[in-house]
């Protein structure tokens, strides 16, 4: 078939029309909500010399980003994916190869925008929720999900200097910046993780990160508990749900002191088995706390279970970024289920 002037214009068109989860954000989000914070961020880093290519714009780079973490894609692979992809180049507004970001840059983007960067767009994102009307209401939810890394071996004298805190003397530079020494083994039920922990906690109304930690995977659950507890108080219900693992007299008393009501399975115990009355409480509780599973599970249909670099540094801005993502997704889904005869854009405009 011959092209005509009106192909391209044809091809965006019927782009539009389908229901990608980037493409219902973009109908929802304006990005450029983002970049006070990025330019903020960024700015004085990319000022050091006038010598050489501009850098690519921040917002197009950080929407990159979100691409990169929904389709849990490499530098490289995320390089050729926008080359490839009319999808995404239309989500990017980008209509020219030259325009393409290589895998170095966005490397080098990620790295500059660090832990603290991924932590402060997930707070303006958050901001930017409560005043479009999504205020955390019905309950907090608290639990953690398993980020895992590539698995690490070492030998037995290896672990003898990495007990003690030192770096094996005949290991490289170049086999040092190959080893995390941040990841941690765990296991729950017969499984053994290696890697982090993502600590979230949402509402349970419309199922909302509203914070997060991010630890190595032996750190149990309920350590995490106490920064919970500011957030939790913001929300318009002050019951908290949980598990049984967060389930202890110092948890249940730290959260009457703030004013919460805990709501958190109760655990049974060798010996002392849980009471017909206990059992039908922890059901009931269940109703509620099970949403947060929801919020994993979109999570690892975005591939966030997997973590690609080393690092506990690293592994903050993954996963909250993936948190950041996970919000943005769902927001787009709340507002086009919600609003009658929905418009794109009526939405989290930026200021």
């Amino acid at each position: 078939m011959r092209e005509n002037l009106f192909s391209e214009a044809s091809f965006r068109a019927e782009l539009s029309n389908f229901e990608f989860a980037f493409n219902r954000m973009a109908q929802v989000i304006d990005f450029e909500m983002f970049r006070p914070a990025l330019n903020a961020m960024l700015d004085k880093a990319d000022r050091k010399s006038n010598a050489g290519r501009k850098p690519f714009d921040y917002v197009l780079m950080f929407k990159i980003l979100v691409l990169q973490d929904m389709y849990n894609l490499a530098d490289e692979r995320m390089e050729e994916a926008i080359l490839d992809r009319r999808s995404f180049c239309q989500f990017l507004g980008i209509y020219d190869s030259s325009d393409v970001p290589d895998s170095r840059t966005i490397w080098h983007f990620k790295e500059q925008l660090g832990e603290d960067g991924a932590r402060k767009l997930f707070d303006a994102f958050s901001k930017e929720i409560t005043k479009a009307g999504f205020a955390a209401k019905k309950g907090s939810m608290i639990d953690a999900s398993f980020t895992e890394c590539p698995r690490q071996h070492f030998t037995k004298e290896d672990k003898e200097y990495l007990d003690k805190g030192e770096i094996p003397p005949d290991w490289s530079k170049a086999k040092l910046a190959q080893k995390d020494l941040d990841a941690r083994w765990t296991k729950k039920g017969n499984v053994s993780y290696h890697g982090y922990k993502n600590h979230a906690m949402a509402d349970a109304k419309n199922k909302i990160i509203r914070d997060y930690e991010v630890t190595s995977a032996e750190v149990h659950d309920s350590q995490e508990l106490d920064d919970f507890v500011p957030a939790c108080k913001e929300n318009t219900n002050k019951n908290v749900f949980g598990d049984s693992a967060f389930r202890s007299k110092d948890a249940q008393k730290k959260l009457k002191d703030a004013g919460l009501r805990s709501r958190i399975h109760e655990r049974a115990y060798r010996g002392k088995p849980l009471s017909d009355s206990a059992k039908a409480a922890n059901k009931i509780k269940s109703h509620v706390r099970a949403r947060i599973e929801h919020v994993f599970g979109r999570l690892k249909n975005f591939g966030s279970d997997f973590l690609r670099s080393i690092g506990i540094e690293r592994a903050g801005r993954f996963i909250g970024l993936a948190n950041l993502v996970y919000n943005m997704d769902r927001v787009a889904m709340l507002v086009k289920s919600r609003v009658p005869y929905f418009t794109p854009g009526v939405y989290l405009k930026a200021a």
